[in-house]
């Protein structure tokens, strides 16, 4: 299990949105809907959400970053 900041992975999203099963399971209306990976898959559920609110997405320290930016901008402009 991963904990922190999740490094975005070209390939893998690739591979997941091109996959032979995907492709399947889409074209023949086997898709359940959303919420309901409990009763399709409960151990992967689990997983999922376990990992979800251990984890953040590389983007999430972006707005942190620019506020700062911002703050010592503002800073700097009141002190001349």
């Amino acid at each position: 299990m991963k904990f922190g900041y999740r490094k975005p992975s070209f390939n893998k999203r690739l591979a997941a949105r091109t996959s032979v099963k995907r492709y399947l399971r889409h074209s023949m209306g086997w898709k359940a809907p959303k919420g309901w990976g409990w009763l399709t898959d409960p151990k992967k559920a689990a997983y999922n959400k376990i990992y979800n609110k251990t984890s953040a997405g590389c983007l999430v320290i972006l707005p942190v970053i620019m506020g700062m930016t911002m703050l010592l901008l503002l800073l700097v402009i009141k002190n001349i």
